[in-house]
C-alpha cells in the first residue's frame, strides 16, 4: 500500500474478483472489501482509495496493470464518459452470468430467500439499437474533456444534445452516436441539434433556468412507427414551428409530432399538457397478434422484443388455466393485463398514472378483450378490503412495480389478499428481495427467473414466483 497526501492509500496490483450490484466492481485487500467502477473481474489495478470505513472502502482506479483475459474493446465512442453502457468490456455471455449472480446473491443475502428452483437467465436477442424510448437534454454547458481543461483554450460554443453526465445535473455531454436505439434516431438527435445551432436557438441552462429548447424524445416501434416530443421551457411560435416543421419535413417517417411547454424546475411531462402538432398522438406495438396503443406519457417496457419474452415467462410462472382472477398491480398501459386475459377467467389493473389506465382500457377495447378492470390511483389507497370485495379475491396477483419496490402497505394489503400465487416482476432485485422477506411468513418462493432487459449494463430484470403456504390445521 502507499499513501497520498489525503493519507488515504494508493493500492497497487489488486485483482478485481467479482462484478457487484449497481455496477460496482468488487475487489478484497488485507480482508477489506473495496469497491471500484470501469473494470471487470480478472483485471489487475492500482485504486486510489477516496473513501475509508472500517468494513470496507470505495476508490478510482488510477492504472490497470494488467488486464482481465475477458476484457474486451468497448465499442463506443462515449463509452468513457457517458454513463449508460459501462459492461461494454465484458463479453455478453459474462455479463449474464454476473447479471444472474447479482440476482441470486441480493436474494439469498438481503430477503434471506431459498431458491429451490432457478432458470438460466433469458438473454437479450439484440445487444445494441434495442431500446424503443430515449430522452436526449439540450445543454448550454457541454461536459468538457480533461484534455480540453487541460489545453485552456476558451471554448467558444457550450451548446450541446446528449446525456447527462453521471452525478452532474448542470453537464450534458454531445453524443453523436448511440448505440441504443435503431434509426432514425441518432438522424433525427444530430439533425435538430444542427438546426439548433444554425438558427441561433437558445439551450436550455440547466442551472439558470433559460433558455428555449429542453429535451426531446424519440420513440420508436418495431413496426417502423416513430414518436418525437420536443419540450420547450417557453413559446416562442416562429422558432418553435420552424423546429417542429423542420422535423416534420425532414423525416416524414415521424408518424408522431408532439411538443410540450414545461416551465417547471424538472423535466417530467407526466403533469404537463402534450400537444399534438402532425400525426397522431400514439405509436402502436403488437405482441402475439394484440395491439397496444403507447400515448407519449405511457409507460412500455423499452426493449419490446424482451418485454415479449417477460410477459411470456410471467404468464406462464402464473398457472393460468382460464378460471382465475388476477390483479395485476401497476400495470401501466395494460399490457401484462391484457397479455395474461385470455388465459384467466378476469384481470383487474391498476396504476398511478391515469393517462396509462385510458391507453390499458383502449388497448382491452381494440383487442376485443372484455374479462378486464382497469382503475387509477395510488396502489395503497385503492387495493382495500371493501375494492378486494367488490372486484373478486384475486387468486393470482402480478405486481411489477418501479425500482423502489412496493410500498409496505401496499405489501401489506397483497397479503391480505391472500392469492394463492403471487409473480413478483422487478428491475431492482435489492428491493424485490426486501419485500420478499416481508412476505416470508405466508408465502414461499418456488421459481426465480432472471431476464436480461438491457445488455452492457449492469441493470437485471426479475421474476419470481410465490405460493401461499399451507398451515397446519
Amino acid at each position: 500500500m502507499g499513501r497520498n497526501s489525503k493519507n488515504l492509500p494508493l493500492l497497487r496490483n489488486v485483482e478485481i474478483l467479482d462484478a457487484g450490484a449497481e455496477g460496482k466492481a468488487v475487489a478484497r485487500v488485507e480482508g477489506v472489501v473495496v469497491f471500484t467502477a470501469n473494470v471487470i473481474p480478472g483485471d489487475v489495478v492500482d485504486i486510489q482509495v477516496t473513501k475509508k470505513r472500517e468494513k470496507y472502502m470505495e476508490g478510482k482506479v488510477v492504472a490497470i496493470q494488467k488486464p482481465s483475459p475477458d476484457r474486451i474493446e468497448a465499442f463506443c465512442e462515449h463509452f468513457d464518459l457517458c454513463g449508460g453502457c459501462k459492461w461494454q468490456y465484458l463479453p455478453y455471455e459474462k455479463q449474464l452470468f454476473y447479471k444472474q449472480k447479482q440476482v441470486v446473491d441480493q436474494l439469498t443475502r438481503i430477503g434471506k430467500v431459498n431458491i429451490p428452483m432457478l432458470h438460466p437467465i433469458t438473454g437479450s436477442r439484440r445487444t445494441t439499437f434495442y431500446r424503443n424510448k430515449l430522452e436526449f437534454t439540450f445543454s448550454n454547458r457541454r461536459w468538457l474533456s480533461e484534455e480540453e481543461i487541460r489545453s485552456g483554450n476558451e471554448i467558444s460554443n457550450q451548446d450541446v444534445l446528449g446525456f447527462h453526465i453521471p452525478s452532474m445535473f448542470d453537464k450534458v455531454m454531445d453524443i453523436r452516436k448511440c448505440w441504443l436505439q435503431p434509426s432514425p434516431s441518432n438522424e433525427i438527435r444530430n439533425a435538430v441539434r444542427g438546426y439548433a445551432l444554425e438558427h441561433k436557438l437558445s439551450f436550455f441552462d440547466l442551472r439558470n433556468r433559460s433558455g428555449l429548447l429542453r429535451t426531446i424524445t424519440v420513440r420508436t416501434t418495431q413496426k417502423g412507427e416513430v414518436m418525437v416530443i420536443v419540450v420547450f421551457y417557453y413559446y416562442n411560435k416562429t422558432e418553435c414551428e420552424g423546429m417542429l416543421n423542420f422535423i416534420a419535413d425532414t423525416f416524414p417517417q415521424v408518424t408522431s409530432l408532439l411538443y410540450v411547454i414545461n416551465e417547471k424546475g424538472n423535466d417530467t411531462i407526466t403533469d404537463q399538457e402534450v400537444i399534438l402538432f402532425k400525426g397522431k398522438d400514439h405509436l402502436i406495438e403488437e405482441m402475439e397478434g394484440q395491439i397496444f396503443i403507447v400515448g407519449p406519457k405511457s409507460f412500455y417496457q423499452t426493449n419490446s422484443t424482451q418485454a415479449y419474452e417477460l410477459y411470456k415467462i410471467t404468464r406462464q410462472l402464473a398457472g393460468l388455466t382460464g378460471n382465475e382472477i388476477v390483479y395485476d398491480l401497476y400495470t401501466g398501459t395494460g399490457t401484462i393485463a391484457n397479455f395474461v386475459a385470455g388465459s384467466a377467467k378476469k384481470v383487474v389493473g391498476i396504476e398511478y398514472v391515469p393517462e396509462a389506465i385510458e391507453d390499458a382500457k383502449i388497448n382491452s377495447e381494440n383487442n376485443g378483450i372484455n374479462n378486464t378492470l382497469f382503475f387509477a390511483g395510488d396502489m395503497k389507497d385503492i387495493l382495500t378490503e371493501s375494492f378486494i370485495t367488490e372486484n373478486g379475491r384475486p387468486d393470482v396477483i402480478i405486481t411489477d412495480p418501479p425500482r423502489a419496490g412496493m410500498d409496505e402497505k401496499v405489501v401489506q394489503a397483497i397479503l391480505s389478499a391472500s392469492p394463492d400465487r403471487i409473480v413478483y416482476v422487478s428491475c431492482n432485485p435489492a428491493t424485490q428481495a426486501r419485500d420478499l422477506q416481508l412476505m416470508q411468513q405466508q408465502y414461499a418462493v418456488r421459481e426465480v427467473h432472471p431476464v436480461d432487459m438491457f445488455p452492457h449494463t449492469h441493470h437485471v430484470e426479475n421474476v419470481v414466483l410465490l405460493e401461499k403456504i399451507e398451515l397446519p390445521n
